[in-house]
C-alpha cells in the first residue's frame, strides 16, 4: 500500500513538473490519472492483505493497485525524462513499461474473475477452461514484449510520437518477419475477448451453485459488474477526455465491491443493493436514452431547414415547449410502471382503505390486501396470512408463489396475528428503507384487516359453540329428567296408589311401601339438588361469592392447609355468569393445590380493576410447576373459563416459589359494582 501510494504521489509531482507543451509534443495525459485505479485500489488491497493473506485474492487486486500505480509513475517519468536533450536516465524503461509491460494490466480482471472468492481456480473441466482463458488472456501482452515497435506502429496506425525516436524501442523485441508478427497480432486480439468470455462463464457457474455466504460474495460480484457496465455506459453518453477517471472509478468499486464479498458479505443486505442499483440504474438510463433521443429527433427534424446556430435554437424551444412538459408524467408512468405505486404512499394507503371498505367477508379483505401490496410494490406474488377461529390459517394469494418466498410479521397490539409472504429474488423484491416504511404503513391496515378477519371467524366459532353447548345441555337435562327423575316420581306415584289399596287389609305391608316411596322421593330430591348445582352452584346465592369460595376451600383443603379468602368492596354484586366462572376457577386451582401443590398456605383474593373488571387471584406456597410439564386438563379450563367471557387467566411460578393464578373477568362496572 505504501508504495502505491508513494508511486501515485511522484507521478502528480512529476505532471506539475511537466510543462504542457511537453505533454502535448509527447502526446500523453496526466499519469496520475494512469495510476488512479491503483489508488483506489491501495485501501481494498492492504485489507485483503491484512485480513485474507492466504487468499489469492487478495494479492490479486494489491498486486493490481501496485501495477497501475506503477504504470501511472512510468508514464508521468516518461514525458518528464524526454523533454531534456538527451532524454534522462531511465527513459527507455519507462517507454518500454507503458507500451510493452503495461499490456499485463489485461490479465487482471480474468484473474480476479477465475479466483474469486476463495483464491483457488474452479475444479473439473471448468478447470480446463480457466487455463484455457488465461493462456488467451495471456497471449497479447506476451505478443507486444517480442514485436518491433515499427510493426506495432503499423498495427495500430498510430505511430510513434518523435520525441521518443531517440529511445530504445525495442528492448525486448525479437527480429520475426512482419508477414509473422502481423498474423499473430490479428489473432492475439479476438483471444483476448476469449480470455474474458471464458471467466465470466466460470463466474456463472459459481452463481447458479453457491449457497449461503458463497451466494453473497458472487453476488457483491455480480454488483460489481452490474455497476462497472453503468459507469461505462455513462462514459458513453456523456463522453470526455477523461475517461481514466470513468475507468478508475469502475476499477475502485471493483476493488471495494470484492473486498466486501471476502471480508464482510453480510454487511449489507446485497440481494436489496443489488436490486436497487439493477431497478434505478436501468431508469436513468432509459430516461437519460430517452432524452438523448429526444434531442436527435428534434436536430434532425429541424437541422436540414435551418442554419447551424438558428437549428440549435429551435431544437431547444422545441424540446422546451413539447417534450419538458411530458417528462414528468411520462417519468411517473414508467416509474409506476417498474416499481408500482410505490412512489405515491398516499395512494397506496388510500386505496387499501377503500378496498377494505367494499370488502363483505374475511377472505375478500385478505384477497384485498394482497391485491393492495401486490399493485404497490409490482410484485409478482403476496400472500397473507392470519389465524382463524378453530387454530387453523387463513391463507388469501395474489399471483403464483414462487420457490422462495420471505416473510413479514403482521402484528396488531404487540400481538403478531399473521405473515406476509413476498417473493425472495428478483430486483422487485428488494425493498429500499422508504419502502419498507410504506410497507409498514400498509401492514398496519392489514393487521387490522387481518385481526377483524381473524375475530370474525373466531366469532362465528363462537357462535357455533355456544349453539352447541346450549343444545348438548338441553340434551343433558332432557336425559337426566326423562331417564333419572322422570322414572323415579312415576315409581313413586305406583308405591302410593299401592300402599293406598293395602292400607286396610295389611297395614304393615303398606307401610314398607310407603317407607320406599319416601326413599325414592329422597333420591329424586338429590337428583334434583344436583342438577341445580350443575346449573348454578347454591353457595354462590347462599353465601356469596366470597363464602362460597371459603366453604369449597375447607371441603377441599382444611385442616392441613391454611386458607384465607379476602373480598374486596365491590365484589358481592356481579353478574350471574362472572360469579360462576369466578367460583369455578377458583375451585378448580384450590383442586390443584390439594392434589398437586403440597402448599401450607394459600390465600385467594378477590378485587376490583379499574374498568370493573373482577379480579380473582389464587397464589399458594407449594412446589410450583415443573416448566417441561405440559399443561393439563385442569390449566386448560382455567383459561377456557376466562376466555368464554372475554378474559384471561395466567399460571405463573414467581421465583419465591409457589404457584399463583390470576383471572381477570369483565364485569361492565366500575369498582364499585355499579354498571
Amino acid at each position: 500500500m505504501v508504495a502505491t501510494l508513494a508511486a501515485v504521489a511522484g507521478s502528480a509531482a512529476l505532471d506539475l513538473a511537466t510543462p504542457e507543451a511537453a505533454r502535448m509534443a509527447a502526446e500523453a495525459g496526466p499519469g496520475w490519472e494512469v495510476g488512479l485505479p491503483g489508488l483506489l485500489l491501495a485501501v481494498p488491497g492492504a485489507l485483503l492483505l491484512h485480513r485474507a493473506p492466504r487468499n489469492a485474492v487478495s494479492w490479486v487486486v494489491a498486486g493490481s493497485a501496485l501495477f497501475w500505480a506503477a504504470d501511472g509513475l512510468a508514464s508521468s517519468w516518461l514525458t518528464y525524462a524526454v523533454q531534456s536533450d538527451p532524454p534522462l536516465a531511465g527513459a527507455s524503461a519507462a517507454f518500454w513499461f507503458v507500451s510493452r509491460f503495461g499490456a499485463w494490466l489485461l490479465l487482471g480482471l480474468p484473474l480476479l474473475l477465475l479466483l474469486y472468492p476463495d483464491g483457488r481456480l474452479p475444479a473439473g473441466r471448468w478447470r480446463t477452461v480457466s487455463i484455457a482463458s488465461l493462456g488467451c488472456a495471456a497471449a497479447l501482452p506476451l505478443l507486444l514484449l517480442v514485436t518491433p515497435s515499427d510493426i506495432a506502429d503499423r498495427r495500430s496506425q498510430n505511430p510513434v510520437p518523435a520525441v521518443y525516436r531517440s529511445l530504445d524501442l525495442d528492448p525486448t523485441s525479437l527480429p520475426l518477419p512482419e508477414v509473422v508478427l502481423l498474423p499473430l497480432l490479428q489473432v492475439a486480439y479476438p483471444l483476448g475477448a476469449l480470455g474474458i468470455l471464458g471467466p465470466l462463464a466460470v463466474v456463472v457457474d459459481r452463481l447458479r451453485g453457491a449457497t449461503g455466504d458463497d451466494r453473497r460474495r458472487m453476488r457483491w460480484l455480480l454488483w460489481a459488474g452490474v455497476v462497472d457496465a453503468l459507469v461505462m455506459l455513462s462514459a458513453i453518453f456523456f463522453p470526455s477526455t477523461t475517461v481514466s477517471i470513468d475507468l478508475a472509478v469502475a476499477v475502485g468499486l471493483t476493488g471495494l465491491a470484492v473486498t466486501v464479498g471476502i471480508l464482510r458479505p453480510r454487511a449489507v443486505d446485497i440481494d436489496r443493493l443489488l436490486g436497487a442499483t439493477l431497478v434505478y440504474g436501468g431508469l436513468a438510463v432509459g430516461v437519460v436514452v430517452l432524452d438523448l433521443a429526444v434531442l436527435a429527433g428534434a436536430g434532425a427534424l429541424v437541422g436540414d431547414a435551418f442554419g447551424q446556430d438558428d437549428a440549435t435554437l429551435l431544437t431547444l424551444l422545441l424540446v422546451a415547449a413539447v417534450y419538458v412538459p411530458l417528462r414528468a408524467p411520462l417519468w411517473r408512468l414508467v416509474r409506476r410502471w417498474v416499481l408500482g405505486e410505490r412512489e405515491d404512499p398516499y395512494r397506496v394507503v388510500s386505496g387499501l382503505a377503500e378496498r377494505l371498505e367494499l370488502s363483505d367477508d374475511a377472505d375478500a379483505q385478505l384477497m384485498a390486501v394482497a391485491a393492495a401490496v401486490a399493485d404497490a410494490f409490482r410484485s409478482p406474488y403476496v400472500g397473507v396470512e392470519v389465524g382463524a377461529g378453530d387454530g387453523g390459517r387463513l391463507l388469501a394469494e395474489h399471483g403464483r408463489r414462487p420457490g422462495a418466498v420471505q416473510t413479514l410479521p403482521i402484528t396488531y397490539r404487540g400481538e403478531e396475528v399473521g405473515r406476509l409472504l413476498l417473493p425472495r429474488d428478483g430486483a422487485r423484491a428488494q425493498l429500499l428503507t422508504r419502502d419498507e416504511r410504506l410497507l409498514a404503513d400498509v401492514v398496519r391496515q392489514a393487521a387490522a384487516a387481518a385481526r377483524a378477519s381473524s375475530l370474525a371467524a373466531e366469532l362465528q366459532v363462537s357462535r357455533e359453540q355456544l349453539v352447541t353447548a346450549r343444545e348438548e345441555e338441553r340434551r343433558r337435562l332432557r336425559r337426566d329428567l326423562h331417564d333419572g327423575l322422570g322414572p323415579t316420581l312415576g315409581a313413586v306415584v305406583l308405591r302410593i296408589d299401592t300402599a293406598r289399596n293395602l292400607a286396610g287389609s295389611r297395614p304393615e305391608e303398606a307401610d314398607r311401601i310407603l317407607r320406599a316411596a319416601r326413599d325414592d322421593v329422597a333420591a329424586a330430591l338429590g337428583d334434583v339438588r344436583r342438577l341445580v348445582h350443575d346449573l348454578r352452584p347454591p353457595a354462590l346465592d347462599d353465601l356469596g361469592l366470597a363464602g362460597a369460595i371459603s366453604q369449597q376451600a375447607e371441603r377441599l383443603l382444611a385442616p392441613r392447609v391454611a386458607v384465607a379468602v379476602t373480598a374486596a368492596p365491590g365484589t358481592d354484586d356481579l353478574p350471574a355468569a362472572v360469579e360462576v366462572a369466578a367460583y369455578r376457577i377458583a375451585s378448580e386451582a384450590l383442586a390443584n393445590v390439594a392434589k398437586h401443590a403440597r402448599a401450607r398456605h394459600v390465600t385467594v383474593a378477590l378485587d376490583r380493576a379499574g374498568d370493573g373488571a373482577l379480579v380473582v387471584q389464587i397464589a399458594d406456597d407449594g412446589a410450583g410447576i415443573d416448566p417441561a410439564a405440559p399443561a393439563g386438563v385442569g390449566l386448560v379450563s382455567l383459561r377456557e373459563r376466562a376466555a368464554e367471557l372475554g378474559g384471561r387467566c395466567t399460571v405463573e411460578c414467581p421465583a419465591t416459589g409457589g404457584t399463583v393464578v390470576r383471572a381477570v373477568l369483565p364485569a361492565g362496572g366500575g369498582p364499585d359494582g355499579r354498571a
